[in-house]
């Protein structure tokens, strides 16, 4: 058959709350025009993020009865590391309450002041953590990935003479490790191929510095390999991600992305030095090495979420309802950035609204505007979130896992068709207040007069 159904049943609903037009401006101006300040009861479909907000299985449910919530040696941490292992493959499995969690660990032990992080492209948290360190975040995506337009099988890719280039200028000492984030989530949700994994493994080992993988989006990209990537098309998504893994030597995860969990993370390591190092500051700042911040029930989940992301029939219908939504309005002109990636769609924010320069914040703008049309609730990915970083202006529109119907993605349609038919009428935003990290999750900005 060509049409391509949720491979699950409904069990339980939530309802959501419709507003009018004129509550959504009155929200808008309370929330100073960011979507962060929102109250979630007031957004009928929400596509800010895909972190946390999926619905859980069955299994997942009964797992969760299951919690051992003992503070030390819980059996529910030994199934999360059981679990993780027979994917991951690394000797060190650490808990965290959630990704950024493990990115400030692994930052706070592995890197000091003066250090280059190289990664294909960093994401919010990622660089926030770098830097936070002192530690410099250099983006080395392939050309095309700084493309919107531009179609190619794995935009994600790093760029690897890049990457050699920059070790060569500054120097092998200074790079304490290389990030590959896959999916490239601030690049459209762009996959790697194991080609391009295989390259910087292959170069890292040649410069003996340690390859780390953010995994968030591992088996949305283990699915696009299988698909586009020659050799791999009678592989599982499962022996797909233990190749690419088999390829580094750790891994930070949010388990709220492909770990289909609404809370949890780990940070992964084969080195046995540096994960006593990371534990010591884990009991300090997040709880004992066997939980890490996570209630038992958590791990369970997480320990039955992760093996789920990969079944092929809820990959073939993840990747498809997100092309879904992506291919019905490129088709009528808007612009996105392709192909469509895995977890989201992305408005090209700077050619959906050419009259608004970068300074005055584009993708904002887009994303109050969608929310003022029809109470969808998006996130911006450009000069607000990335500062003078950001190579693009884009507007994400993350669909959170097992959650959304068909349905709920046509009247997403119709919402974005008509904002493009009045695009010519939205102003920019200046900003009014912003915090000196990660500003865009509490900024305030007004549209410019």
């Amino acid at each position: 058959m060509k049409t391509i159904i949720e491979p699950f049943r409904i069990k339980s609903v939530e309802p959501i709350r419709w507003t009018t037009r004129e509550q959504r401006l009155e929200l808008l101006k309370a929330a100073h025009y960011n979507l962060f300040l929102l109250p979630a009861d007031d957004v009928l479909i929400d596509l800010l993020t895909d972190s946390g907000t999926g619905a859980m299985s069955t299994k997942q449910w009964a797992g969760i009865m299951e919690g051992d919530e003992s503070y030390a040696g819980s059996r529910s941490y030994d199934r999360f590391r059981n679990s993780i292992q027979e994917i991951f493959g690394y000797r060190n499995v650490i808990p965290t309450h959630q990704g950024r969690a493990a990115e400030r660990i692994l930052f706070g032990i592995a890197c000091k002041k003066g250090d280059v992080v190289p990664n294909n492209t960093h994401f919010d948290t990622t660089r926030a953590n770098v830097e936070f360190i002192g530690a410099e975040a250099v983006d080395l995506v392939i050309p095309e990935g700084r493309q919107p337009a531009a179609k190619h099988p794995f935009k994600g890719n790093m760029d690897v003479p890049a990457l050699e280039s920059l070790i060569e200028r500054v120097g092998r000492e200074r790079v304490p490790l290389v990030m590959l984030t896959v999916t490239n989530n601030s690049g459209g949700g762009q996959p790697v191929s194991m080609e391009n994994a295989r390259q910087v493994s292959e170069l890292c080992r040649r410069h003996g510095i340690p390859l780390y993988f953010d995994a968030c989006r591992f088996a949305e990209n283990a699915w696009f390999i299988k698909l586009r990537e020659p050799g791999y098309a009678d592989k599982t998504p499962k022996a797909i991600a233990q190749e690419m893994f088999g390829l580094g030597d750790g891994c930070t995860m949010s388990a709220k992305k492909d770990g289909m969990a609404n809370i949890g993370g780990f940070l992964c390591t084969n080195d046995d030095v540096l994960a006593q190092q990371e534990k010591d500051l884990l009991i300090l700042t997040e709880g004992y090495p066997t939980y890490g911040g996570l209630a038992g029930r958590d791990l369970e989940a997480i320990a039955v979420g992760i093996h789920e992301a990969l079944e092929e029939d809820y990959l073939r219908y993840r990747i498809a309802s997100t092309a879904y939504l992506g291919n019905h309005i490129a088709a009528q002109g808007v612009p996105i950035v392709q192909p469509p990636g895995g977890h989201a769609i992305y408005l090209d924010a700077r050619s959906f609204l050419p009259h608004i320069p970068a300074d005055q914040f584009p993708g904002v703008a887009l994303a109050a505007e969608l929310y003022f049309e029809g109470g969808v609730r998006t996130v911006e990915i450009g000069s607000l979130m990335f500062g003078a970083a950001a190579q693009m202006d884009l507007v994400r529109l993350a669909i959170p896992r097992r959650v959304y119907t068909q349905s709920h993605i046509d009247y997403v349609v119709e919402v974005i068709l008509a904002v493009w038919a009045n695009r010519e009428k939205i102003r920019g935003m200046k900003l009014t207040y912003q915090a000196p990290f990660l500003r865009h999750f509490t900024a305030h900005l007004e549209p410019v007069s």
